[in-house]
C-alpha cells in the first residue's frame, strides 16, 4: 500500500533536534502535476549511482554532508545549503556523513 502524499496546508516534520535519522526514511512528500518533492535520508557511506531526471531540480542538505557528482565535478553540501540542476544533467549522489536533503524536481512548466 503506497503512503499517503502531503496536503495542502500539511506541516512535515524534515530533520529531528537531535539529528537521529534512524527516524526517518527517504520518502516521496508530495508529487502535483508540477513538482516533486523528496526527503532523502543517506546514512554515511550512501551512494545513488549516476542518473538523470528530466526536470530541473533543486538539491538541499538540511543535516549531514553530501557530496554531489556531476561529471568531473563534485559539490560538498553540508547542512543549510542548497544547489540548482538543470533537467537531463547526469549526476550521482554520496552521503559523507549521515543525512537528510530534500529535493524538489520540476515535472512540468
Amino acid at each position: 500500500m503506497a503512503l499517503a502524499h502531503a496536503t495542502s496546508g500539511q506541516v512535515i516534520a524534515l530533520t529531528r533536534a537531535d539529528e537521529d535519522i534512524t527516524q526517518f526514511s527517504s520518502i516521496a512528500l508530495t508529487k502535483t502535476e508540477q513538482i516533486e518533492l523528496i526527503r532523502l535520508v543517506l546514512p554515511t557511506g550512501k551512494d545513488m549511482p549516476e542518473h538523470h531526471v528530466k526536470g530541473e531540480i533543486t538539491f538541499q542538505c538540511l543535516s549531514g554532508q553530501i557530496a554531489f557528482i556531476m561529471g568531473a565535478t563534485t559539490a560538498t553540501l553540508t547542512g543549510g545549503e542548497m544547489l540548482y540542476l538543470e533537467g537531463g544533467a547526469p549526476h550521482a549522489v554520496k552521503a559523507l556523513a549521515d543525512s537528510v536533503t530534500l529535493v524538489t524536481i520540476v515535472l512540468r512548466h
